[in-house]
């Protein structure tokens, strides 16, 4: 694979933990830089890891993998976003509540989860053809790095205008990434 189309893929592989991102950005009270770094550095830290592991499991049993992988990624969107959205329905009118300015840790790395499983699915995939997957992996988590900071720096801005609508539309979002994931697994 020539450095374009590894550029490529890896910006194609970050779309996903991009969208995420921005719902997340949205749903925290003013989050600084620091908080969107964080997020971007465990999207990225996982983004790179999904796919050696999937090329792993491509030289062990790519035929498993490739047969569940899209089901264990809706359930875990599924499961999130329907908890996002849960949460933007609850209607917190209660005005000493402390806004929200931090994701948890298992929360983002489960997030990060479910949005890489398609890099997994690439990087068994990548197992049949001569590449290099370490510098594969390390573009794709340096691209998700970048987006997803960029995604929750632009989830700021929206966060004000949509208000609790906010965790509802992550949910959606998050949502809407699974059931695409199962029909370009289906349709395909």
């Amino acid at each position: 694979m020539n450095l374009s189309a590894t550029i490529l893929l890896a910006f194609g592989m970050s779309m996903d933990a991009f969208a995420v991102s921005i719902g997340k950005g949205a749903t925290l009270h003013k989050p600084k830089f620091s908080e969107a770094l964080r997020t971007g550095l465990i999207f990225g830290a996982i983004e790179t890891l999904t796919p050696l592991i999937g090329w792993a499991l491509g030289m062990l049993a790519s035929q498993f993998v490739l047969e569940w992988n899209h089901w264990i990624a809706f359930i875990l969107l599924v499961f999130l976003g329907g908890r996002m959205m849960i949460e933007g329905l609850r209607g917190h009118h209660d005005e000493d509540e402390t806004p929200l300015h931090r994701h948890g840790f298992w929360l983002l790395v489960t997030t990060a989860i479910a949005t890489s499983l398609d890099a997994m699915a690439v990087g068994v995939g990548l197992a049949f053809m001569q590449v290099n997957i370490i510098a594969t992996a390390l573009a794709i988590g340096c691209a998700t790095l970048v987006m997803s900071t960029l995604g929750m720096m632009i989830g700021r801005f929206i966060g004000p205008l949509l208000g609790k609508r906010a965790e509802i539309l992550g949910g959606v979002v998050l949502i809407g990434i699974g059931v695409q994931l199962l029909w370009a697994h289906f349709a395909g």
